[in-house]
């Protein structure tokens, strides 16, 4: 299947920004929280599979997504060129659940070349569950994103969702997914 870049949209974390590992890596380093892997991480609410207080697996995130620099999050390989080489041919569109725009738009303009921030739509939602009317906005036709929940409610929107594979999104679905950004790649018409 090839799909038009300027008809396919992405989430930010766990698609775009490696979220997990920026996780993990601040609960072994600021809380001695050392004993599990990303593989462990089988629950998208983290506190339901990880012997991690909620209070901490919430400051951890807040952390992120208050300084998503400082807290040294990362793209996913891959994903930097993949939306770098799709802005060439149209606008790419980020719909994150995030609330705050800023900290997402300082850690594009940190790992993206300027003309391609320029050629990025940010949507920060602040809700999970409110994606497709920004998709449909944004008339896109399919959405990348790793939270089953989210895709499983735009496929019943009539919006075609490819699963990001991770260990908290398996044996979930029956959805199509992706592995990695050359997955993507390799499905998008440039």
């Amino acid at each position: 299947m090839k799909i038009k870049s300027d008809e396919i949209g992405f989430d930010l974390d766990g698609v775009i920004a490696d979220t997990a590992e920026a996780f993990i890596r601040l609960a072994c380093q600021k809380f001695d929280f050392c004993s599990f892997r990303l593989e462990d991480i089988t629950s998208f609410q983290v506190e339901n599979c990880l012997n991690i207080p909620t209070p901490l697996v919430e400051q951890i995130f807040y952390a992120i997504l208050k300084d998503s620099l400082g807290t040294g999050l990362q793209p996913m390989p891959g994903a930097v060129k993949t939306i770098t080489n799709m802005t060439e041919k149209a606008k790419v569109t980020i719909i994150t659940a995030r609330p705050l725009h800023q900290p997402v738009a300082d850690w594009l303009d940190h790992f993206f070349p300027a003309k391609t921030c320029d050629q990025i739509n940010l949507v920060a939602t602040g809700d999970h569950d409110d994606k497709a009317r920004y998709i449909r906005e944004h008339r896109l036709r399919y959405f990348v994103d790793d939270r089953v929940e989210t895709c499983l409610q735009l496929a019943e929107s009539d919006i075609t969702p490819i699963v990001y594979r991770q260990p908290w999104n398996q044996g979930k679905h029956k959805l199509q997914q992706v592995s990695n950004w050359q997955e993507i790649e390799d499905s998008i018409l440039f």
